[in-house]
């Protein structure tokens, strides 16, 4: 948020350099994330007034103009501005003057013709990025003033980061309080005059949904003079807050908003038909916004509207069939309070994002409406005059939120900030915030003002203590702990072990976000049901995610666009699932590899990364573990997977650890995606689990290699002939898969693969009879289980 120093000093005299004033600021929780000077840097520019204007006699756009500066002589200054006219009244950059950027003002000549200064526009002078003309003031802008004095352009920009917390600070009125409490000078609120009702008109107010606007007020105005103009002084403070001048109406709510936090909005008196109605939407309802955005309503939205149609989207942004333009005279204004919880996440869920919407979210002061409609009656009248009728005032004393009283223990400041401070100087702090303080014997009953909406327990208050008291001067102590060494299950393979390996193996952690769009997720996991958020950041991130893929795969995309040609990445998260309407969180492990196998290079020919390079990832972690042999890949079938590409992992208990395989082709497309790309997840705890190491005595006596080659069915699995070989025959100590064969020689439908078998003993040397009896069994065996046959 900008604010203005110029305008804060109208609410507290303070006299803090601004140095030390954004310094207490940020130490009492209102970062400054910047400070800016109010204009660019210039001089030499002063008010003038047009006297004459001539047509240039060598140029169709220019006109010779006599201005006058307070001087005796008129100044004769060439322009080309389409609004230069008889009796204006400008900023004129004299001779000598330096404008921003270094530019110096000369006398000159134009197409023959002298020029001594030049007539200024506002983008000249640093005040705006764009502008059709010259810089108009008004008629009684004194003529040979600096327009730096004129306007207080020595002024400063500070902008505040506030806490979500911190609503009541969302005003120039919030933050003078603020710095009233560290300054010690007293805070001048700005007092609205009485308005005179001269008519009788009334817009009849019905609220059908009290708890979400408890108080709801509107007065009528008419007769604006509709081409009154935004006063200069006006214009020049919201435009140090950020915001242009769109003409009186809307000029008028802007400044209230800006000085006291509170959002109003003016209603085109004649395009309301009937009364105005508060309440929620209907299905199927539409409602066109000032932005031209045509939204869907349904009843979780809070309306305004008449007896025919919605007129506005409450707490957000007016609809277009109610708008106020240029040839509006008659109003209806109107001053709300909507609670945050009817207002949160309603304007994200169209990209909306409005001044008023963010304040109402956060909260607003419910008693705050009344001052506030008066202020913008009081500046609304005076600049285009009008005639007000009697006041609105639908209000809910039941759902209208109540001033909190908190239990506070004076002890509990030493205990909890470590400082021992006196009763007078915390009633003194409270005091300053506009707390009322009930002292009892035991504790006391603090009671914040109603634009306090934060505060409500004890620690909040002591929060405020330590604000206030500077949070630089509260002592910093050591902490006395006691250590304590906890056993580490051993059985456990920790999380960063298993990452370190996945670096080694060429892999970067990513960290995407818990939540996601429904529609990527619908894409992967079709018949997940997912968990959806109440208040989402964005529609894009509106569910918690099924799986970690849909992240991966866009920051495989973010990294592909920008020329990353191999992405290997892998996450640790939970996914979430809702199961019997309870919703449940799972830990795993996520994967995803695209690009090339191996770095290019004159050694060995490029190729991508395929099904088995991912595989050998996930079982060099199952190795890791000293549990290889215990799992088994299966052919499976997954929704956003290649069907013939697609692998299940199971334990041997037959419990499903994961999936492994190539993202759907028909996925592909959906994702933008050009080459294969390869995903895994499984489930964490599986994987960490680890087989303790168990010493055993390297055998003295000498290892023997077999090779047989086996004839089976071509959809058997080898892992479980070698997963078996292992379990049965303990003379095995490895098992090489060396070779497979399809082709002349081999039967259709079966396969040849060739086994290299490492056979030792530990307690004597393996003649030739060992072996051949081993092998005789094994291949009985491997017959009799899998079909499997000694290739001749």
């Amino acid at each position: 948020m900008l604010v203005s120093e110029a305008w804060l000093k109208e609410f507290v005299d303070y006299t803090l350099p601004t140095g030390e004033l954004t310094a207490k600021l940020t130490m009492a929780g209102l970062e400054v994330d910047s400070v800016e000077p109010a204009a660019a840097e210039f001089s030499g520019v002063i008010i003038g007034e047009v006297l004459s204007v001539e047509p240039h006699p060598n140029a169709d756009k220019l006109r010779l103009c006599k201005v006058s500066v307070g001087d005796a002589d008129a100044l004769d200054i060439v322009c080309g501005a389409s609004n230069v006219r008889t009796a204006l009244r400008i900023p004129v950059a004299i001779v000598g003057a330096v404008l921003p950027g270094d530019f110096k003002i000369k006398p000159s000549k134009l197409r023959g013709e002298p020029s001594n200064g030049m007539l200024c526009s506002k983008q000249e002078l640093g005040l705006a990025d764009s502008t059709d003309g010259l810089m108009e003031l008004p008629d009684d802008a004194p003529v040979g003033v600096d327009i730096r004095e004129y306007l207080q352009l020595n002024d400063t920009i500070i902008e505040v980061d506030l806490t979500p917390n911190r609503a009541d600070c969302l005003s120039i009125q919030g933050v003078a309080r603020e710095i009233a409490c560290f300054s010690d000078q007293p805070m001048r609120l700005a007092k609205a005059a009485d308005i005179d009702v001269s008519i009788d008109d009334q817009v009849n107010v019905i609220v059908e949904a009290p708890g979400d606007c408890p108080r709801y007020l509107g007065q009528v105005i008419k007769g604006l003079d509709r081409s009154a103009p935004t006063p200069i002084w006006m214009q020049e403070k919201l435009r140090r807050c950020g915001q242009r001048s769109l003409g009186p109406l809307v000029d008028v709510t802007n400044y209230v908003l800006l000085e006291l936090g509170q959002p109003l909005h003016a209603f085109d008196l004649n395009k309301i038909e009937s009364d105005i109605v508060v309440r929620r939407a209907k299905v199927g309802e539409k409602l066109a916004l000032l932005n031209e955005q045509i939204i869907d309503l349904d009843d979780s939205l809070l309306v305004i509207a008449d007896k025919a149609k919605p007129l506005a989207f409450a707490g957000v942004m007016g609809g277009e069939q109610s708008a106020v333009n240029d040839a509006t005279t008659d109003v209806f204004l109107e001053c709300a309070f909507f609670t945050p919880i009817s207002i949160a996440g309603k304007s994200r869920k169209f990209g909306l994002h409005t001044d008023s919407s963010y304040r109402f979210e956060r909260g607003v002061d419910p008693e705050l409406c009344y001052r506030a409609l008066r202020r913008a009656i009081e500046l609304l009248t005076s600049i285009a005059g009008g005639q007000v009728g009697p006041l609105t005032d639908v209000s809910s004393g039941i759902t209208l939120p109540k001033n909190k009283t908190v239990r506070f223990r004076f002890e509990r400041i030493a205990r909890m900030l470590g400082v021992q401070m006196s009763e007078e100087l915390v009633e003194t702090y409270f005091a300053s915030l506009g707390m009322q303080v009930e002292k009892n014997v035991s504790e006391w009953l603090v009671t914040a003002p109603s634009y306090r909406f934060d505060i409500g327990i004890e620690a909040d208050l002591i929060e405020e203590v330590a604000r206030l008291y500077g949070y630089d001067k509260l002592p910093q102590n050591k902490l006395n702990v006691s250590g304590s060494l906890v056993a580490v299950e051993e059985a456990t393979q920790p999380l960063d072990r298993i990452k370190d390996l996945l670096v080694d193996l060429g892999y970067q952690e990513a960290i995407t976000y818990s939540f996601t769009d429904e529609a990527s997720l619908n894409l992967l996991a079709p018949n997940a049901d997912v968990y959806r958020l109440k208040n989402p950041i964005s529609s894009d991130l509106s569910v918690m995610r099924t799986t970690l893929w849909a992240g991966l795969l866009k920051a495989m995309d973010a990294n592909i666009k920008r020329h990353e040609e191999t992405v290997r990445f892998f996450e640790t998260g939970l996914k979430f699932s809702v199961e019997n309407g309870e919703l449940k969180q799972q830990q795993v492990l996520s994967m995803l590899a695209t690009g090339q196998a191996q770095p290019e290079q004159w050694g060995e020919s490029s190729r991508g990364i395929d099904y088995y390079d991912i595989k050998h990832d996930v079982e060099a972690i199952l190795a890791l573990n000293g549990k290889a042999s215990d799992y088994q890949f299966e052919s499976a079938q997954h929704d956003a997977l290649h069907p013939g590409q697609t692998a299940q992992l199971k334990n041997k208990a037959g419990e499903l650890v994961g999936y492994i395989g190539l993202l759907h082709p028909a996925l592909e497309r959906d994702f933008g995606v050009k080459k294969p790309v390869y995903l895994v997840e499984l489930i964490q705890s599986y994987i960490q689990s680890r087989q303790l190491p168990v010493f055993e005595m390297v055998s003295k006596y000498p290892s023997v290699r077999r090779d047989l080659a086996l004839i089976m069915d071509e959809k058997q699995y080898v892992n479980e002939i070698v997963s078996y070989i292992y379990q049965q025959h303990s003379l095995v100590s490895e098992v090489v898969v060396f070779d497979i064969y399809q082709g002349k020689g081999v039967e259709s439908g079966r396969k040849s693969i060739a086994l290299g078998l490492i056979l030792q003993d530990k307690s004597k040397t393996l003649v030739e009879q060992d072996v051949e009896e081993l092998l005789k069994v094994l291949l009985g065996d491997l017959n009799n289980l899998f079909n499997a046959q000694l290739r001749e």
